[in-house]
């Protein structure tokens, strides 16, 4: 077994080639992609991974975002890299896109019990159009939740009881996979309407409630610029210290000590060795947690 700290520079040092894979992947396609979230902080702060964190995240506009699967499967096809979005035959309960490396094992809470590539990955978001009514982002973030709840297939956790009974009341509405999946496409087709209009805002709409509906100057994320992170360098959005700030406040702060862990709750991880390895051992947690 691997100590924890050990196993997290495995897991940090996977996250980085598929991110380094990924970013070289758009360059030589003209695709526009940035680190967000706690990548883009660590990026700033620590010039590399926050020293707890466990992964990378990234923002594309979504029209860089609908192109990247497209070019991915004409280019990529032998990869040990699987770039992954639900469809009307695949769902992995994630509203986005994951890149994967098939040689790891990461495998998530929510997904013990799915028979998927259960690889260390990197999270791709899209950005979309924003209106600039009040009550049209109200709407915008509504199809946005209908979108989450029925592509994700899954009651919402961890974020109140509000959302879990919603969640469980529009999924008791169409009950199968079918259903659900014209559900959320439809859904989906009423929060990009925007994309074709210049309103000068974006926001994300893929992610869970809280950040779900964020509003961004388009301005921050017209172009990116690459910065050093850890042995290499990744993109930035131009304007990430607005972007950093309205999302994190006061970002180069350290946060408590009792905050400084790793966010993704998993049941197995082996950083070298691939699921298949491991395939059927959602059914052992499962069976051990009853």
């Amino acid at each position: 077994m691997y100590s924890k700290d050990k196993q997290l520079r495995q897991i940090q040092e996977t996250s980085l080639k598929l991110a380094k894979y990924f970013t070289d992947f758009c360059d030589k396609n003209d695709l526009l992609c940035y680190l967000c979230g706690g990548g883009a902080i660590g990026s700033i702060r620590h010039h590399g991974f926050i020293p707890w964190d466990d992964d990378l995240d990234f923002f594309m506009p979504r029209k860089d975002y609908e192109k990247l699967m497209a070019l991915w499967k004409d280019q990529k096809k032998d990869s040990k890299y699987v770039l992954l979005r639900a469809s009307k035959e695949y769902n992995d309960r994630n509203s986005f896109t994951t890149l994967r490396d098939k040689e790891t094992t990461f495998i998530k809470t929510y997904q013990k019990d799915l028979d998927i590539s259960h690889g260390i990955q990197i999270d791709i978001f899209p950005l979309d159009v924003a209106p600039l009514k009040n009550y049209q982002r109200k709407i915008q973030k509504f199809w946005a939740l209908v979108y989450a709840i029925y592509c994700s297939q899954q009651v919402p956790q961890n974020h109140g009881t509000f959302f879990a009974k919603l969640g469980k009341i529009m999924l008791g509405i169409a009950p199968s996979q079918l259903n659900k999946y014209h559900v959320w496409k439809f859904a989906e087709r009423q929060m990009t309407k925007y994309n074709e209009q210049e309103t000068g805002v974006v926001t994300e709409l893929c992610v869970g409630p809280r950040y779900m509906g964020n509003i961004y100057s388009q301005k921050d994320f017209s172009k990116s610029k690459k910065v050093t992170f850890e042995n290499t360098e990744l993109p930035l959005p131009i304007g990430y210290d607005n972007y950093l700030k309205k999302v994190f406040g006061d970002y180069m702060k350290l946060p408590p000590k009792d905050q400084r862990v790793a966010h993704h709750e998993t049941v197995f991880i082996d950083p070298n060795n691939t699921y298949k390895k491991y395939k059927g051992i959602y059914y052992l947690v499962n069976k051990e947690d009853n």
